[in-house]
């Protein structure tokens, strides 16, 4: 545990929970693409390589960046607020997935530490989730390639609630499903936009960035921002005492 940033508990302290000392947890809610899976980065590039190929070379590197946890609909919104409604959706959405499925046949690998956590938090006897603003076509056929779809006893996604990430939906659905409390779950997450609903819905929220560095928010409301889902098993182990 040495080493790890101090946790910055204040935001779960006026909620009733104390993120200094053990954590009564009673799930443990993950975020999938960017957090589980390696996949930000094949979504951004497949992008980035859609947009040029269209023309579209404006700093498209910082549109695609502030995209990054966002779902889909809301990335076309921006994209549409930034270029017009005449903006080719289809044809960038075309190429968009051309693009990342060419990377994916390849396969698609999850990020470092995905089997140990998993592994450890079933041994604990944890129940584990999902939360992702990806769609449920996406979501199943991901974790499927990924090899670890049958490891969540709940996968719940933006086809799941009205409003996605950053709202709290998804997060306050999670727990309900679980029939525990927001506050003694633990949320897992790489992106800005998802540590915004995770803390919203009162989540013990520890960030593992990924593509886009935390805001000053997001680590200061954390209950800690740590390289690596090593680190994540870490303080759990600590936390929770398994």
């Amino acid at each position: 545990m040495s080493g790890l940033p101090a946790p910055g508990g204040g935001a779960y302290r006026r909620r009733g929970a104390d993120v200094t000392g053990p954590w009564n947890v009673s799930a443990v809610l993950l975020d999938m693409d960017g957090t589980l899976l390696d996949t930000e980065r094949v979504y951004f590039d497949s992008l980035v390589a859609a947009l040029n190929a269209h023309g579209y070379t404006d700093d498209v590197v910082t549109l695609c960046h502030a995209m990054v946890g966002l779902p889909g609909p809301e990335c076309e919104a921006m994209l549409h607020a930034r270029y017009g409604e005449e903006f080719p959706l289809a044809a960038i959405n075309k190429a968009f997935i051309a693009r990342r499925d060419e990377i994916f046949a390849a396969g698609l690998p999850v990020k470092n530490g995905t089997v140990e956590l998993l592994d450890a938090l079933r041994a604990a006897e944890y129940p584990m989730a999902i939360v992702t603003s990806s769609s449920r076509r996406t979501a199943d056929a991901h974790l499927r390639l990924a090899g670890i779809h049958d490891r969540f006893d709940a996968i719940l996604t933006r086809d799941d609630v009205a409003q996605g990430k950053p709202s709290p939906d998804l997060y306050l659905l999670a727990a309900s499903r679980f029939g525990v409390a927001p506050a003694s779950c633990v949320a897992v997450e790489d992106s800005n936009h998802g540590v915004t609903a995770a803390l919203a819905a009162g989540a013990i929220t520890i960030m593992v960035p990924d593509m886009v560095p935390p805001t000053d928010a997001s680590r200061a409301k954390c209950a800690a921002v740590v390289p690596d889902l090593g680190a994540v098993l870490d303080m759990l182990r600590t936390r929770c005492r398994f």
